[in-house]
């Protein structure tokens, strides 16, 4: 917070890693996750002997088809209510949070800017914005970017420009991250980094990987963020990583990850 109030930057995805030993297989962890935390960009990849990344992803990070770009970052979230009525309210008061407009909206620019290195000129809009998406645990406020490639720019181009993607980095976002290399205790691993493939002929689809987790040697690694700014609460924040993290622990058969 106190490098977003010195004007260092303007939002910082800072996140915290969870992990803990479990028993069974992998592949039956991702069942679970899935089936209690769908997504819409979930993958399951088993990288060697006893490795596997199981993530319910539900943000998309790059869409390619042909020279058409599209990316659809997450900012704000709010817990889903306990029956209609809560729903409604918690809805509601997300939509209605400046804190987390001018979030989404930061990181909307930063793409826009990222996909503008590589985009035909003119070709940059906003499509949708600000979006609610409903997931089983939580809402998340969502915007849509498009853009068409510049001739002579392909996929890799596309990712050189706009990699990490903007919503779990901040900014601006060189100089977030080079605070978040300062000040999160532990390397993020495969979490926000990001999953799917790379076809021939531009066709291309990403996510980022958020609600991801790793597992190796009998341990599950699993990690949780939030956007701070200078109008961020501590305990708000922390509260909205355990948002985020409980259908990983209702996957797992517990209340809460510790």
């Amino acid at each position: 917070i106190n490098h977003c109030r010195c004007g260092d930057i303007f939002q910082a995805n800072l996140s915290r890693r969870i992990q803990l030993q479990v028993e069974g297989e992998p592949k039956d962890l991702f069942k679970r996750l899935v089936a209690k935390s769908p997504a819409a960009f979930s993958a399951y990849l088993s990288p060697g002997p006893g490795l596997a990344v199981a993530s319910s992803s539900p943000e998309e990070f790059l869409r390619v088809e042909g020279n058409h770009v599209r990316t659809r970052p997450i900012k704000g979230t709010r817990p889903r209510g306990k029956d209609a009525v809560e729903d409604a309210f918690m809805a509601k008061t997300l939509r209605e949070s400046g804190k987390d407009f001018a979030e989404l909206t930061m990181i909307v620019d930063l793409m826009r800017n990222d996909l503008g290195h590589v985009a035909r000129p003119g070709s940059v809009r906003v499509t949708e914005f600000p979006e609610l998406m409903t997931l089983p645990q939580v809402f998340h406020l969502y915007g849509t970017v498009e853009a068409d490639l510049d001739e002579g720019k392909d996929v890799l181009d596309l990712l050189a420009a706009s990699f990490p993607p903007g919503s779990i980095s901040g900014a601006p976002k060189a100089k977030a991250i080079e605070i978040l290399e300062m000040v999160e205790r532990s390397r993020r691993g495969v979490y926000t980094g990001s999953i799917g493939y790379i076809e021939p002929g531009r066709r291309t689809h990403l996510n980022v990987a958020i609600r991801t987790a790793e597992w190796g040697r009998g341990l599950l690694r699993f990690g949780v963020g939030g956007g701070i700014t200078v109008g961020s609460e501590p305990s708000a924040e922390f509260e909205e990583t355990e948002d985020k993290a409980r259908g990983l622990a209702l996957a797992l058969g517990i209340e809460r990850l510790p």
